[in-house]
């Protein structure tokens, strides 16, 4: 099936650098699945609330693998309440938002279900929703989209 775009379609590894602007982090591990059709934050902390008549969360970030020191406290518009399956299997009700990303300089809009992803290699997951007529993904490639600055090639290799 093709899709009709304006842009053309850039490639992508199977894992890259991502930003997420309204959410003021500048560089977040994805894990690009494509056989995952939403996508999914680590999220811990989650706090319901209501603010100028809308369903709100607020929730915490680790917005890198092993380091719970950089918490990033976020606050989104709650679109809804869905049923996930997780690759375990299980069956979770989660939070689902809406936030800004980034990759290769491209930015949109796209939904995120909201979880615990500590026990996953990546914080974020981001499935084909997300992807469709915006990426190619190249599954034997990693970091296509560059390295953020500040980072050693090396340390941006492990996954």
């Amino acid at each position: 099936m093709s899709h009709s775009t304006s842009a053309p379609m850039w490639v992508i590894g199977w894992r890259e650098w991502i930003s997420m602007p309204d959410l003021e982090i500048n560089e977040i591990k994805a894990k690009i699945d494509t056989g995952a059709r939403s996508s999914a934050l680590h999220a811990i902390n989650i706090e319901r609330f209501r603010k100028q008549g809308r369903d709100m969360v607020r929730f915490d970030i680790h917005p890198h693998q092993r380091d719970a020191r950089g918490t990033v406290l976020a606050e989104a518009e709650l679109v809804e309440e869905r049923k996930v399956r997780s690759s375990t299997g299980q069956v979770e009700l989660r939070p689902v938002v809406l936030i800004a990303v980034k990759i290769r300089g491209r930015q949109w809009i796209t939904e995120f279900t909201l979880t615990s992803r500590y026990e996953m290699g990546f914080r974020v997951l981001l499935g084909r929703r997300a992807l469709r007529g915006r990426f190619l993904v190249d599954t034997e490639r990693s970091f296509v989209a560059g390295l953020p600055r500040g980072r050693s090639r090396s340390r941006r290799s492990r996954a």
